[in-house]
């Protein structure tokens, strides 16, 4: 693999030989947490990558080994339009499909995988997740509406699985073993084998042609796109009704309790 280079907390590795790229979110010390620089530059990379004849396959991870991505950095301020009929939310453009990639993206987990880290795992074609990865959505916990997360989540979990996920918040964590049984994990490895193991499959899959590649993709998506298009739509506006606002939303996080179930 290609020398990586690091722009706003992502980092990029091209291996032309394979046609692979691993994209890694690389705020560490955020548990890979996403403030606007980084959804900046998520965006510009999956849009940088559409012409990039050389990159055939994504892998896409977190650097690391206590989190994937615990979603938006809650220390930045996200600057709100004046009308009750538009949200800002800078994460509805950090995944590959948001931004018209439709070249294979597998994600590989390791740690937390929790909250708006689901807008990057509901647009990947796949998931391999370390042993000790593990997903849950807070929202609910903390005043917040689980909207969007739980819409892609329904795109790969059973139902009951996706709504006790987001109503539980953070009193539940389901582990990588359970997220393989109901779907969400394609394969589970030990851990630190996760990046190994998604570039393997990236690697076979990057080297068929790609134009046929992208089409099954194309097509694999369409099966969902109309329910899935439709319930994004009602999205800003379940979040504008049911948030809490942003002060009571400070205070439930700060007085978050700890301890959780892990299933």
């Amino acid at each position: 693999m290609a020398a990586g280079t690091v722009v706003s907390g992502v980092r990029v590795e091209r291996d032309k030989d394979t046609g692979v790229a691993v994209v890694t979110l690389d705020r560490p010390e955020r548990h890979n947490a996403i403030d606007l620089a980084a959804a900046r530059q998520l965006g510009a990379i999956w849009r940088e990558f559409r012409f990039d004849e050389s990159v055939r396959a994504v892998v896409l991870t977190g650097a690391g080994g206590t989190a994937f991505c615990s979603g938006i950095d809650r220390g930045v301020d996200v600057p709100q339009p004046p009308s009750p009929y538009s949200i800002d939310d800078p994460l509805l453009s950090i995944g590959p499909k948001a931004n018209d990639l439709w070249k294979p993206v597998i994600a590989a987990v390791r740690g937390m995988a929790c909250g708006g880290a689901f807008y990057l795992l509901g647009e990947a074609e796949f998931i391999v997740a370390a042993e000790d990865a593990a997903f849950f959505d807070p929202h609910t916990t903390y005043g917040m509406v689980s909207a969007y997360e739980t819409i892609h989540m329904a795109q790969r979990m059973p139902f009951g699985e996706v709504a006790r996920m987001a109503l539980m918040g953070t009193g539940e964590r389901v582990s990588a073993r359970r997220a393989y049984e109901t779907g969400l994990v394609s394969e589970v490895v030990p851990s630190g084998e996760e990046v190994a193991a998604a570039v393997r499959a990236a690697e076979v899959i990057a080297s068929y042609p790609t134009e046929a590649v992208q089409g099954t993709v194309r097509a694999v998506w369409a099966a969902t796109e109309g329910a899935r298009g439709q319930a994004l739509a009602q999205a800003p506006h379940l979040v504008a009704l049911g948030n809490l606002p942003s002060d009571r939303q400070a205070e439930l996080f700060t007085a978050r309790r700890s301890g959780f179930r892990t299933r």
